[in-house]
């Protein structure tokens, strides 16, 4: 049985939404979890009482990307179908949001964790935060998108290729992030941001969100709908089964062409995967 995600949306202060994710041990979350991340963050932006949302997790890490449990128990594409769709989703409605969002990032920031603060107006990231993309390593590709909006093209690049993570400290001095703070404080730190940001006039907050949505120079939907497009093909030459198995210590098992293509193998649910920071596909 799988471990419940929450999503709670609440008033820390005026003007201010605290949309906080909880989904035991590292926040790596299943399919129907992105959805409701979506959800609550579109709803706190439409809400015209708010002037600006913060984005926090509960627990050791802000996110670790996507079940991999989930994906590989699941029979045929409609897993991999439904966490492509969910992330899709989730991160577009913290770019699409009418007023601004600020992520409170601390530990673990992994696959969909990068595209959720990438999509962010401004992070606010603990001492012991730290960012990356491991897709290659779990035979996934996606949010190269939004690690591009947090440090320059041959960083990214190389991060991409490498797997390797950043520093919430390496992201400042790039300022990528706003503020580095103490574990302990991120949260407070983060608000104290927003109730900054919500003191402006709410009108001229959500013309302000629209106006410099509208002259960035990369659409990060389409860039990001693009990226999604190989994923899925590595998941229709099994090579992502492969690297999946690997992760969660499945082992060999006899091949299913009608699972996912030639080459793709069945995947029952064993060992590691959401248990494990990085355990992810975006």
């Amino acid at each position: 049985m799988g471990v419940s995600t929450t999503v709670t949306t609440s008033r820390p202060g005026d003007g201010i939404a605290l949309v906080t994710v909880d989904r035991p041990p590292v926040n790596a979350l299943p399919v129907q979890g992105w959805f409701d991340l979506a959800d609550a963050v579109r709803a706190a932006g439409r809400d015209p009482a708010v002037r600006c949302v913060v984005l926090a997790a509960a627990g050791r890490g802000f996110n670790a990307g996507v079940d991999i449990k989930e994906m590989q128990r699941t029979p045929g594409h409609a897993a991999l179908l439904g966490a492509n769709r969910g992330c899709y989703e989730a991160f577009a409605a913290v770019y699409d949001c009418e007023v601004p969002v600020v992520a409170a990032v601390q530990g673990h920031c992994l696959g969909g964790g990068v595209g959720l603060v990438g999509n962010a107006d401004a992070i606010v990231a603990a001492d012991d935060a730290t960012f990356g993309l491991p897709e290659l390593d779990r035979g996934a590709l996606g949010a190269a998108t939004h690690l591009a909006r947090l440090v320059p093209p041959h960083l990214m690049r190389t991060l991409y290729y490498t797997s390797r993570t950043v520093t919430a400290a390496e992201l400042h001095r790039h300022g990528a992030v706003w503020d580095v703070v103490a574990r302990d404080e991120v949260r407070p730190a983060a608000l104290a941001l927003a109730g900054e940001i919500a003191a402006k006039d709410g009108y001229l907050l959500r013309l302000a969100k629209a106006a410099l949505n509208g002259i960035d120079p990369v659409d990060v939907r389409r860039s990001y709908r693009f990226e999604q497009g190989f994923t899925f093909e590595a998941n229709l030459s099994g090579v992502a089964d492969r690297h999946r198995d690997a992760f969660t210590g499945t082992g060999a098992r006899t091949p299913d062409v009608a699972r996912r293509g030639p080459g793709a193998r069945t995947s029952p649910e064993r060992g590691r995967g959401a248990d494990t920071p990085g355990g992810e596909h975006s």
